[in-house]
């Protein structure tokens, strides 16, 4: 008998403590689903991921070569190297999207050549801002990334640099000494410190508002999906009157 009662004794303990586990288990399981509902929520968007560094980074070229609406919410921004194979390879695809969303975005080209592995990258990128002086830089990025194979391989890059300058209109002995001259070159170094404030590695670099795209999805359906998504978030928090966040 003193052993029943000893027992029962303990009982209102022991339906207290798997009472209090119950409500423990309850409260970790309600935390986790609270957590995973935003998560769920901003499936495909962009924002969770952003560049903080980028947005702290120094602007860069200023004002930069960008194709577009120079005041457009949506900015696509581009670091590559000209003698880089895979940005040569996704050239055509975003020279596609800029042409395809013209005025709707803003498509930023930033220099980075990786002049450690790439040893006429610097050079290209000079002279692409040689040219964007005289109004022809997209014209002279596209000989640029077309002929990369010719250029990369040559011992006399400078001289095709001018070929490409005369085929393309422009005024060869001045092409010549704006490639000579600091202009072109503070250019170049501005957007390198860009995107060394940024600690970007390697090219090509895509963001969209500040959120980083990985090369696989450097494609024009890719794109257009992002780039949609991005521009529905816009014009809905212009519809709610407010200011959306880049």
């Amino acid at each position: 008998m003193k052993t029943e009662k000893s027992n029962n004794a303990h009982l209102p303990y022991l339906v207290i403590g798997i009472v209090g586990v119950l409500i423990v288990i309850g409260l970790v399981w309600w935390l986790q689903n609270r957590q995973a509902a935003p998560q769920k929520a901003q499936s495909g968007a962009l924002k969770p991921n952003i560049n903080t560094a980028l947005a702290s980074a120094p602007v860069g070229a200023n004002p930069p070569n960008f194709r577009g609406a120079a005041n457009s919410p949506i900015v696509l921004e581009e670091f590559a190297d000209y003698q880089c194979p895979t940005c040569a390879k996704v050239h055509p695809v975003l020279s596609q999207i800029a042409s395809e969303y013209g005025s709707r975005i803003k498509f930023v080209y930033r220099s980075f050549p990786l002049t450690s592995i790439h040893d006429k990258s610097y050079d290209a990128a000079v002279a692409a801002e040689a040219a964007g002086l005289q109004g022809k830089f997209w014209d002279m990025q596209n000989q640029l990334f077309q002929n990369q194979g010719k250029w990369s391989s040559s011992m006399d890059h400078r001289t095709l640099f001018a070929d490409y300058a005369k085929l393309i209109g422009l005024d060869v002995e001045k092409f010549k000494t704006d490639s000579a001259g600091l202009l072109t070159k503070s250019r170049v170094d501005a957007d390198l410190a860009r995107a060394s404030a940024a600690r970007l590695s390697g090219t090509p670099s895509l963001f969209l508002n500040g959120s980083p795209i990985d090369v696989a999805q450097i494609t024009v359906d890719r794109l257009r999906s992002i780039i949609e998504e991005e521009l529905k978030r816009f014009q809905a928090a212009q519809s709610q009157g407010s200011a959306p966040q880049k």
